[in-house]
């Protein structure tokens, strides 16, 4: 199983997974050429990918899907709620309704081998989702946009040997930085991002001998830095209480704009 970032951050996200027989998209918030570059470099045609997983219609999100549903004819996953935003974002130009298929929260469905659960997240979009990947014995997340968890969330993430986690923003530069206070109050809300020490708080509470990959993604271009992610995220698995440590962890910082990362386990 691989998973792989084309692009993860505040201005766009796309998140290849390759299940062997079963190969995906989570998200299109990159433009098509965008997608397709960063596909060749993982030496897949976008014309073999089984489908494209929608977690909910923000343009960082779905940007790129438009034009890419244009010319490639690949059926699209999300919930009804995102589906009927997406269809009434004009940005978007022209969609085929006859691509789009609608999932439900919780609720497990297939695509080849690869069987995929939809997870409810806190945030502020039509109906969005997070999405476990399993396949026999082996599991994945994508985790993103979320502005807090508890513990029915956290349950639904055991036993991962790889997870795509947000570290979208550290406090004190969102505190300190340039954006007007809503935006602030936004970011940091319920409805919004996890921050670096959220992240590792989450990440404490999944940590499981099976668990061996993270990948930190969805970083705030302005109020963050990959560094400062990374040590943040450590020191708060290390300090959590349990017998875990961040050393039993091979740690990793999506890039915002271009593929990297890949994970093969």
């Amino acid at each position: 199983m691989i998973i792989a970032p084309i692009a993860s951050g505040s201005s766009g996200n796309c998140i290849f997974v390759d299940a062997g027989d079963a190969k995906l998209l989570v998200d299109t918030g990159i433009s098509k050429i965008r997608i397709e570059k960063g596909l060749s470099e993982y030496g897949v045609n976008p014309q073999n990918l089984d489908g494209i997983l929608i977690t909910h219609e923000h343009l960082d999100h779905v940007q790129g899907l438009g034009v890419f549903l244009r010319k490639y004819d690949v059926p699209v996953y999300a919930t009804r709620k995102t589906i009927e935003a997406i269809f009434s974002n004009d940005k978007l130009g022209k969609l085929d309704d006859g691509l789009f298929f609608s999932v439900e929260k919780e609720r497990l469905f297939s695509l080849k081998n690869l069987m995929i659960r939809p997870i409810a997240v806190n945030h502020d979009a039509a109906d969005p989702v997070c999405y476990r990947f399993d396949e026999q014995e082996k599991s994945c997340a994508v985790v993103t946009d979320l502005g807090m968890y508890d513990s029915k969330f956290v349950s639904k993430l055991q036993d991962l040997d790889t997870v795509l986690l947000e570290a979208n923003y550290d406090m004190r530069m969102l505190q300190l930085g340039p954006y007007p206070y809503h935006l602030k109050q936004r970011i940091w809300g319920e409805n919004g991002h996890l921050s670096n020490e959220s992240c590792g708080r989450l990440l404490s509470d999944i940590m499981s001998p099976k668990l061996k990959h993270v990948i930190l993604g969805h970083l705030s271009k302005e109020n963050n830095y990959p560094d400062l992610a990374y040590h943040a995220v450590r020191n708060e698995i290390n300090f959590a209480d349990n017998d875990y440590s961040a050393e039993m962890l091979d740690i990793h910082v999506a890039k915002r704009m271009e593929p990297s990362c890949l994970i093969e386990f």
